[in-house]
C-alpha cells in the first residue's frame, strides 16, 4: 500500500533589499521526520546560521527529497516580492520528482495555479516538519548566495546583513548607490 505523500514549501527572502527570493518544498518519510526532529529540526528563524547549515547537512545525508527555485531581484521588481514568492513556491513543489497529493504552505496565501490541493497554514514552518526542512533549505541557499554575492559587491556588506535594512546596509546605500542586485521596487533608503 502506497503511503500518501505530502509537501511542505516555504520561502527565504521576503525582506531583503537585495538579492534573490528562494523558495524550496520538501517530502520527508517518517524516519527521516523523526531523525531530523532529534537533530534539532525546527524553524530557520529560531536557529542560528551554524545550526541551520548543520541541519541542512543531515537533511542531505539522510537523502530527503527536496527542490529549491529562486526568483532574481528583476523578477521581484517586475511582479512584486509576494508573486515572487508564490512562485519560487510554485516551481518547488513543481520540481519535486514524485507525485504530490498535497502540499502545505508556510503563510496565509495559495499558491496561484498549482493544480494539487494545498493547504496554506500560518506558522507552518514552526510546527510542521517539511515545512520547517524547506525554511533552513531555502534560508541556507540564499546566505550562501548572499555571501558570494558580496565578494563580487564586498561595500554593501551582503554577507553579514544578507541584504536586509539594516541601518548599516541602507548607509551603503546612500554611499554608494544601488548596486544590480538591488530590488528597484523596494524602499532602499
Amino acid at each position: 500500500m502506497n503511503t500518501p505523500i505530502r509537501a511542505g514549501t516555504d520561502e527565504a527572502g521576503r525582506g531583503p533589499l537585495a538579492g534573490p527570493v528562494v523558495g524550496s518544498a520538501v517530502v520527508l518519510t517518517e524516519e527521516q521526520m523523526k531523525h531530523l526532529i532529534c537533530s534539532g529540526l525546527n524553524d530557520s528563524k529560531k536557529l542560528t546560521e551554524a545550526a541551520r547549515e548543520k541541519i541542512f547537512t543531515i537533511i542531505n545525508d539522510i537523502g530527503v527529497l527536496w527542490r529549491a527555485r529562486s526568483a532574481s531581484n528583476k523578477r521581484i521588481d517586475s511582479i512584486n516580492i509576494l508573486q515572487a514568492s508564490l512562485w519560487v513556491m510554485k516551481e518547488s513543489v513543481l520540481a519535486l520528482p514524485c507525485e504530490i497529493v498535497h502540499v502545505i504552505i508556510d503563510g496565509n496565501k495559495r499558491i496561484p495555479n498549482l493544480l494539487i490541493p494545498q493547504y496554506p497554514m500560518i506558522k507552518a514552518d514552526a510546527s510542521v516538519p517539511e515545512v520547517m526542512a524547506a525554511s533552513i533549505i531555502a534560508k541556507v541557499l540564499r546566505d550562501r548566495t548572499m555571501k558570494r554575492l558580496d565578494v563580487i559587491y564586498p561595500q554593501y556588506g551582503f554577507a553579514k546583513h544578507k541584504g536586509y535594512p539594516t541601518k548599516e546596509h541602507r548607509a551603503a546605500i546612500a554611499k554608494y548607490g544601488p548596486s544590480p542586485i538591488h530590488r528597484m521596487s523596494f524602499k532602499l533608503t
